[in-house]
């Protein structure tokens, strides 16, 4: 198998040449972004190429993204997956539009460790924002078009077209985003589904809410379904996997695993073949709110449904009565999901079901997923996981404060900690001071008599 140049060196070429990673993988074909995930990963080259033609890896690489660094999402095989992926969401709102507050939350996804950015801004023109940030940052840029729609149309939602909606994808294609998310599974089907057996937080994706309310108005099936065939081209022009959504995702855990969400999740495995059929990368968006008891089953039943396509979760948020705190919720939901087969995480904040979260809430939610995705990574043995917890140990053991801080998540906040209460006794905190256990083990084991008297 020889290397290629790059990807974008075979869109200048006909058509019957590979233009994405799934392409290439399908003709025996290691390009280089397939090598640098193998590199990161601790796979051969090879082995990443194999799981991306099967589709149980994706590497989101839009030819148009020029700075990118190569990330994979997904498994090699049953017993060898990759490390578990962690997205920032982020991007303008109507009521909050500070562009100079959304570049603060991009500096924040690539300091702190964050594997992809998705921009959901969803008020006036976007593309510049879009832009730039695909231009500056290294790291996977996803969108949802369904947001921008609007906005960029410069329509009312029930006078915009099928035409419309396609040329908004492909706007985003050729702007170089690397995944999109496309909820083609609201279909008269599920909805149909949804209906006759009702829920009790309805719908809570806003792209799947959006996509309803112009079903209902035009009477006219979804058309990113009715016309799946010409988005998988667009998205095979400019290599951009398809993120398939979940429109139907459980909003509370009362409606987790319910008829409206399996069915929905039945339409995506069906999608699923389909775009591996036009040579398209996929990721499978799942839920959402969900009982922890739930959550091993629904990894299970995706991965059965969808053909072990990468499994993209939303927390789950596993229990719904803690707004402030959501991003704990969502990251013990997301280790036990991560533990259970999802490949990526996408973050949840303490703001969410409040307000936009602001760049503080960012850093925290971004930590809380990261922590849920490294215990997951350890929990299924994902090759050099507990390296990193091993040398933490050894160092709490030396008690070795630099060498401690430099391989915490986040450094910053253990070293301030730290600091913000210096210790009468060096070499302890204030925890436990001279009754350090580590320090007086260390001591006794080096022959050192133990005096834990007095002053």
């Amino acid at each position: 198998m020889g290397e290629v140049p790059s990807t974008s060196a075979y869109h200048a070429q006909d058509r019957g040449s590979p233009v994405t990673q799934l392409d290439h993988a399908r003709a025996g074909i290691i390009t280089k972004a397939m090598k640098a995930v193998a590199e990161a990963e601790g796979y051969e080259a090879e082995d990443i190429r194999q799981a991306v033609a099967a589709g149980t890896l994706a590497i989101p690489a839009n030819i148009h993204h020029g700075g990118l660094a190569p990330c994979g999402v997904g498994r090699v095989d049953e017993v060898r997956p990759l490390s578990t992926k962690v997205n920032v969401n982020l991007g303008i709102s109507g009521d909050l539009a500070d562009e100079a507050v959304e570049w603060e939350k991009v500096r924040i996804a690539e300091r702190f460790g964050a594997d992809a950015i998705m921009d959901l801004s969803n008020a006036g023109k976007t593309a510049a924002f879009r832009q730039r940030l695909i231009a500056k940052t290294p790291l996977m840029v996803g969108t949802v078009p369904m947001y921008d729609a609007i906005g960029y149309l410069e329509k009312a939602l029930v006078d915009i077209t099928a035409d419309d909606l396609l040329e908004v994808v492909r706007r985003h294609a050729e702007d170089g985003v690397d995944f999109v998310t496309i909820h083609a599974g609201i279909n008269r089907t599920t909805l149909s589904a949804f209906k006759r057996t009702g829920r009790l937080t309805n719908i809570v994706s806003r792209g799947g809410s959006l996509l309803f309310a112009w079903m209902e108005a035009t009477g006219c099936e979804n058309p990113f379904y009715e016309r799946f065939d010409e988005v998988l081209s667009i998205l095979h022009e400019h290599d951009v996997t398809i993120s398939l959504g979940d429109a139907m995702r459980p909003g509370s855990t009362y409606d987790a695993t319910d008829a409206a969400q399996v069915t929905e999740l039945v339409e995506l495995g069906i999608l699923t073949r389909r775009a591996w059929d036009a040579g398209v990368q996929v990721m499978i968006e799942g839920p959402g709110h969900m009982a922890l008891n739930e959550i091993a089953a629904n990894m299970e039943l995706e991965r059965r449904l969808c053909h072990g396509a990468p499994f993209y979760v939303l927390g789950p948020l596993v229990t719904d009565v803690a707004p402030g705190y959501d991003h704990i919720t969502a990251a013990i939901g997301g280790a036990v999901a991560a533990a259970s087969g999802a490949d990526f995480l996408c973050y949840v904040t303490p703001a969410e079901h409040l307000r936009l979260p602001d760049a503080a809430d960012v850093r925290e939610g971004l930590i809380a997923t990261k922590i849920a995705a490294h215990a997951a990574d350890v929990a299924k043995g994902v090759p050099g996981a507990r390296r990193r917890d091993d040398l933490m140990s050894d160092a709490r053991r030396r008690v070795d404060w630099e060498a401690m801080f430099s391989l915490a998540l986040d450094a910053e906040k253990a070293r301030a900690y730290f600091e913000s209460a210096p210790p009468a006794t060096e070499g302890t905190c204030t925890m436990c001071g001279k009754m350090c256990a580590l320090r007086t083990v260390n001591e006794l084991m080096d022959g050192i008599t133990v005096d834990l008297g007095g002053e």
